[in-house]
């Protein structure tokens, strides 16, 4: 009982924060095979940046991988997922931003949860663990 009263609203955003990055994850499993079989799909005018597209594809689909496992150990409270967590959602972020030039909002949305799963993740993540036992 002692440790229910602990608990503050942040759990719900931990539990966020891990359904996030399981759809985040699903998305870039997603956008990683669109890389891998289309290969002029991500070609905008005026990336900063050129890459490879199978190689592009790759890293969407390990981080996307990650990702989804990341993201239900987080919502198990596992505090590997929690460190792991952390580290790849700063990854993604910084993916993402790399698409601001081709997809403006999806990408500033994709940051803006990243972020937000960050600050839960590594803040109030340990509250999670909690509710696990």
């Amino acid at each position: 009982m002692e440790a229910e009263e602990n608990l503050s609203m942040w759990v719900g955003w931990v539990a966020f924060a891990g359904i996030v990055m399981g759809t985040a994850g699903l998305l870039n499993i997603l956008q990683g095979t669109v890389a891998l079989f289309n290969d002029g799909y991500y070609t905008a005018g005026g990336d900063a940046f050129s890459i490879d597209s199978t190689v592009w594809g790759v890293v969407l689909l390990a981080t996307g991988l990650i990702l989804c496992f990341t993201g239900y150990g987080v919502l198990t409270g596992r505090t590997w997922a929690r460190i792991v967590g952390v580290v790849i959602a700063s990854i993604d972020a910084v993916i993402n931003f790399a698409f601001i030039g081709a997809f403006p909002i999806w990408s500033i949305l994709a940051v803006s949860l990243n972020l937000i799963a960050i600050y839960a993740i590594s803040v109030h993540g340990r509250e999670a663990q909690i509710l696990r036992s």
